[in-house]
């Protein structure tokens, strides 16, 4: 069975892995030089089920009204004149109820817990190199009342069978030395022991070798212009290298997916949700810490890769573009600074901007559309690392006849 994954970042590669361990010969089309230069290139870096909680929350419309007028904000909408933006956004805002909020918080961890399983079995077996820590992460809260919010959120993910710990401020300082400077602003933290992180590029990079060593072909440079279909079948992918044809097509272009579905007349709920990052070289005099984690009241990520020390900001709703200049970072370095004041070399910066592609509950879509040979892994949003060994396994399954592991209900197109 000849395959065509649409889609060479991290959630394409993990699809062509599972394929081609379960047999498919399997072609990777991407318009990029090189796999995972998109969502997947410089991402928070966490693999993070502690922190499945959906973005759709009682709290959130609030956030996105207070950013129209007031800088900082961790949600920030920018509106423009674009149809899918306030349709994707109206749906959004349907999903913001207490109990859409706990549900699809439920279905994302559940996903979460699957797939970190999935990427510890591939990184074993695969002897994947990607500059992991395994010692769980850190949700820290910096006011009583923020923390003890969190310790009552955390209900939802513990219910799921998740391990968390609440840790006050001396064990957070315990835990992570690296924040005995910031000490006095800590009220305290919850730790998931079972959490990690590591550099999805490093990953996506390393797991592309092994696909290769299976017979996957990567075809690099190749734009993709549409996609052909009569009656209830895809006939062929167009691309900027002719038509590429194959019994069945994976659609794994993250926010484009849309884009390129609307011609076969799907209105995918994927929309880009922006992003920004830093990462700073890490120096022997540094005091940078070991384990990543999360700023909960900014929602500033920090995740440790080897020399580097990468931050994560934002969440905006701007469309496709992907553009920044340092004033985007500001925000998030000074959080970084009043945490980890000798954490790295703030002076040599290296910013990115990139695009999660979001659905309204903050859970993919995977499996099976009306078209008979054509199937979704895409809509991961910002776990789209934590998710993508799971949603990729979860996806071959259904391609190969078999009963996914774990259900999958509210994770489909239907």
């Amino acid at each position: 069975m000849k395959t065509v994954v649409l889609g060479g970042g991290i959630v394409g590669v993990t699809t062509a892995y599972f394929l081609a361990k379960a047999g498919d010969e399997v072609v990777v089309l991407d318009r990029r030089d090189g796999v995972a230069l998109e969502t997947s290139f410089a991402n928070a870096g966490l693999i993070a089920p502690g922190h499945s909680y959906t973005w759709a929350s009682p709290r959130a419309p609030k956030i996105l009204l207070k950013s129209l007028f007031t800088e900082g904000q961790a949600l920030r909408l920018k509106p423009k004149a674009d149809w899918r933006m306030w349709a994707w956004c109206w749906l959004f805002l349907q999903n913001c109820t207490a109990e859409r909020s706990r549900r699809n918080t439920s279905i994302k961890v559940r996903l979460c817990r699957y797939a970190q399983q999935q990427l510890q079995q591939a990184t074993q077996e695969e002897r994947l190199a990607y500059d992991r820590i395994s010692g769980g992460l850190l949700y820290l809260y910096r006011d009583p009342a923020s923390f003890e919010r969190g310790v009552s959120n955390m209900a939802i993910l513990a219910d799921n069978g998740l391990p968390l710990e609440t840790l006050d401020r001396q064990a957070v300082m315990a835990r992570e030395p690296a924040l005995r400077a910031a000490g006095g602003d800590i009220a305290g933290a919850i730790y998931c022991p079972t959490d990690e992180s590591g550099d999805a590029h490093l990953f996506t990079r390393a797991l592309e070798q092994r696909c290769r060593e299976l017979g996957v072909d990567f075809r690099f440079g190749t734009a993709i212009d549409g996609i052909s279909a009569s009656g209830d079948a895809v006939d062929y992918v167009q691309t900027s290298a002719g038509r590429v044809t194959a019994d069945r097509y994976v659609l794994a272009l993250g926010s484009y997916s849309p884009l390129l579905a609307r011609g076969l007349g799907y209105r995918l709920p994927v929309y880009p949700v922006k992003g920004y990052s830093v990462t700073l070289p890490i120096e022997a005099s540094h005091e940078s810490p070991t384990l990543g984690g999360v700023e909960e009241n900014q929602l500033v990520a920090w995740a440790r890769f080897g020399q580097r020390l990468r931050l994560t900001a934002t969440a905006e709703f701007c469309g496709y573009d992907t553009a920044h200049t340092p004033a985007d970072f500001t925000h998030m370095l000074a959080t970084a600074r009043a945490l980890f004041p000798n954490g790295a070399d703030y002076a040599r910066p290296s910013y990115w901007a990139g695009l999660r592609p979001m659905t309204p509950e903050g859970t993919p879509l995977i499996g099976a559309t009306r078209h008979r040979n054509l199937f979704l892994n895409t809509g991961h949003g910002h776990m789209g690392w934590t998710m993508s060994c799971g949603t990729a396994k979860i996806l071959a399954d259904v391609m190969s006849g078999r009963q996914p592991d774990i259900d999958i209900s509210g994770m489909t197109l239907q």
